[in-house]
């Protein structure tokens, strides 16, 4: 994510997700790829804004990968803190749809390293339903 990126908007972060919830739910088919797409996008850029840094790479292929949460830096070959998950997945972690725990537990997460653990920042605070 260049720095000169623009911010998100949580108005923006809801308007991407909202269309893949009813999926999520297993209440309609997988969504358009393109809105698939805009949602796993939008909402890992949405984190990796909130928490800025380059020590975690959140990969959710084929869609997107972001580096995020300060420390030390990463510059070449594999990163030592890599969290790695499906669009699914990565969309009820965000929504709060499933726990981190479960995730990880279930094997839908692979998170290496120390500081892999995003259970602190999930789900994304303009997400929750309640």
């Amino acid at each position: 994510m260049p720095g000169t990126t623009r911010p998100i908007p949580a108005e923006e972060l809801r308007a991407a997700v909202d269309p893949v919830r009813s999926w999520l739910a297993g209440e309609t088919e997988q969504p358009a790829r393109a809105v698939l797409a805009a949602a796993v996008k939008t909402s890992a850029r949405w984190l990796a804004q909130q928490a800025p840094g380059r020590s975690v790479e959140l990969r959710v292929p084929p869609h997107v990968a972001v580096q995020l949460i300060e420390g030390p830096r990463h510059t070449r070959g594999t990163p030592p803190n890599v969290v790695e998950t499906d669009a699914a997945t990565w969309l009820r972690l965000a929504t709060g749809a499933q726990t981190w725990a479960d995730a990880v537990a279930e094997g839908r997460v692979s998170a290496s390293g120390n500081r892999a653990d995003l259970s602190a920042r999930l789900p994304l605070a303009p997400l929750r339903r309640g």
